[in-house]
């Protein structure tokens, strides 16, 4: 047995509270090198008094390899406690009938005396539920709609920037460009997102900035001019809410825009600035040297974001700072009744805040939802007391580089699939937000090279998977863009640029992943054959259970063994054959 490969760390993604009775616990192991693993579970007290146990545990546990990768397996098994507490420990029999035990102090031999000896064993001291990480319900019941404010749709023209452009969706946008989009050109079509099924809005910053972008931001109280004003901003929440539509806004708390008072004060005062430690200044003055590029100086004597010298970065240690944010945050909550927040680079800004952050967001709404962008393991940040879910970029970047890039094969994408969902707990996996494409990345159609069957397959993909999908506005239409700025271009209202069919199938795909929302969010996920370019998987929550199959390789598919099966969605064109980049989807 390659006991260097076995691993298990209490209190972690490897053991934790479910709910507030049930723990979750996991084991890795060398790939195909342990054959079962037991585990050995009770209350921590038994031998204690005169209780007459012959043992702690009442019987051994068998657990269930759940997932796979190139180097591991995992095993998972769910245990209650009727005192609330928890000592445990392993027994692993390897493919040659080797028995080792695993406990709180490392490898043994399967000992009466090592088993009698309470101290030797992990331990979940008591189920502590205000320490367990809590997913809101709602959360996982979302389909969300990422709209660019100034790019979706222009309501009133009255509020357009000077130099607004044409509306175009053919156009490809300039990096100043201005077409007028504001928050009541959202009022007037909030009922096409009702028509298309989905129940969230994300917004990208709405917030007073210079730019079209309004990552930039100058006052974080205040609706920009350019989309609206406050009374019209709570009308679209309302109106949105009404139609069982959840609002969840854009902070940018890492840098303020170069049009911040705080930062003019500092640029006016420098040294003598009552703002000089709101931001991270290594010199004075205050400065750096312009370059042909807007966004690039490589001599500013501030910290920034990248080196955007226009975004000086926030110093979130700072006590004022601190106050002057969760004002922010919990203003816009018990004024407006937003939901959720999305937090820009948020990796970028000490735990110490977020913690805060957390209490000051949930004290008002205890199911609200905090949503990170981290582009990478975000495992500090998921452990119930900061984040909610991350923008699940490294999983969904998985799924792009298999069937879009074409740089990884099939069992390379389960095996990374495989190894982001055992990075955290299973009520995570559910919260975080699964997107293709954005504001920040070219759109799902162009990598797709414009083929829409290769889309919708990809779509499809993803929607089955746990954590909650997210569409980038105009992807039900069939917009392309290249990466920013190509990839903001106008929304296609004209209904002759507009592809019906993809949007008949959104409005499926959408409908069969609401109506099946327990099931992949929480159903348990068997990847049922990977073979060449074929993937196969399924999801099984008591008795219910779809299985769902994706060609991406020239070899035809023969489907006829489901074929009295209920067909959820499919884009065959065939009768139980699946070609290249076809798929299918079936209640089993």
């Amino acid at each position: 047995m390659i006991l260097s490969s076995i691993y298990h760390r209490p209190e972690s993604e490897m053991a934790y509270l479910y709910d507030d009775h049930t723990m979750h616990i996991r084991l890795r192991t060398a790939k195909d090198d342990v054959k079962t693993v037991q585990l050995l579970a009770g209350d921590p007290y038994t031998l204690w008094g005169n209780l007459d146990f012959p043992k702690f545990y009442e019987h051994p546990i068998s657990m269930e390899k759940i997932l796979s990768t190139h180097e591991y397996d995992y095993w998972q098994v769910a245990v209650g406690s009727k005192q609330k507490r928890l000592s445990y420990a392993f027994v692993l029999t390897g493919i040659n009938d080797e028995i080792v035990l695993l406990n709180d102090k490392g490898f043994s031999s399967y000992d009466s005396k090592i088993l009698d000896d309470m101290n030797t064993y992990f331990r979940m001291p008591y189920f502590q539920a205000i320490d367990r990480f809590v997913a809101p319900e709602w959360v996982k019941k979302t389909v969300w709609y990422q709209i660019f404010p100034e790019r979706f749709a222009n309501g009133d023209k009255s509020n357009d920037p000077v130099g607004t452009k044409e509306w175009n969706s053919q156009d490809h946008p300039g990096r100043f460009d201005y077409y007028g989009g504001d928050l009541q050109g959202v009022l007037d079509h909030l009922d096409h997102l009702v028509d298309l099924g989905v129940n969230g809005i994300y917004f990208n910053p709405i917030f007073k900035a210079p730019s079209n972008h309004k990552y930039d931001t100058e006052d974080y109280l205040e609706i920009d001019p350019d989309f609206g004003d406050k009374k019209l901003f709570k009308q679209v929440v309302q109106a949105a809410h009404k139609r069982g539509i959840r609002v969840m806004l854009d902070a940018v708390f890492n840098h303020m825009g170069d049009k911040a008072s705080q930062w003019q004060d500092v640029l006016a005062h420098q040294e003598n600035s009552k703002f000089k430690d709101w931001f991270h200044i290594n010199s004075f003055p205050a400065a750096y040297t312009p370059t042909d590029n807007f966004e690039f100086a490589a001599d500013a004597t501030y910290d920034t974001f990248a080196y955007t010298p226009h975004m000086p970065k926030l110093n979130t240690a700072n006590k004022e700072v601190q106050d002057y944010l969760l004002n922010i945050a919990t203003y816009w909550i018990k004024e407006f009744d937003i939901d959720a927040w999305r937090l820009d680079v948020a990796n970028e800004i000490d735990h110490h805040f977020w913690k805060e952050f957390k209490k000051a967001t949930t004290e008002l709404k205890p199911d609200f939802y905090i949503l990170g962008e981290i582009w990478h393991n975000s495992q500090a940040w998921l452990n119930g007391d900061e984040f909610t879910g991350v923008m699940n970029y490294a999983f969904t970047g998985s799924i792009i580089d298999y069937f879009l890039n074409d740089k990884i094969d099939a069992q390379t994408l389960i095996n990374q699939l495989n190894d982001q969902l055992m990075l955290y707990r299973d009520q995570t996996n559910q919260m975080m937000f699964n997107t293709l494409d954005s504001h920040d990345t070219p759109r799902i159609k162009t990598l797709a090279y414009d083929d829409v069957n290769l889309e919708k397959l990809v779509l499809t993909f993803t929607f089955l998977q746990q954590g909650v999908p997210s569409i980038y506005y105009g992807t039900e239409y069939g917009m392309i863009g290249e990466n920013d700025p190509d990839d903001r271009k106008p929304m296609v209202w004209d209904p002759k640029q507009q592809d019906q069919d993809l949007y008949q199938f959104m409005q499926k795909l959408i409908k069969v992943r609401r109506a099946n929302t327990e099931l992949l969010s929480a159903g348990q996920l068997r990847w049922e054959s990977v073979s060449d370019d074929v993937i196969s998987f399924s999801r099984t929550l008591g008795t219910h259970k779809i299985l769902a199959v994706f060609n991406h390789g020239q070899t035809t598919v023969d489907l006829t063994q489901y074929s009295t099966d209920q067909v959820l969605i499919s884009n065959s064109t065939q009768s139980n054959k699946l070609q290249l980049n076809e798929f299918a989807v079936y209640q089993l």
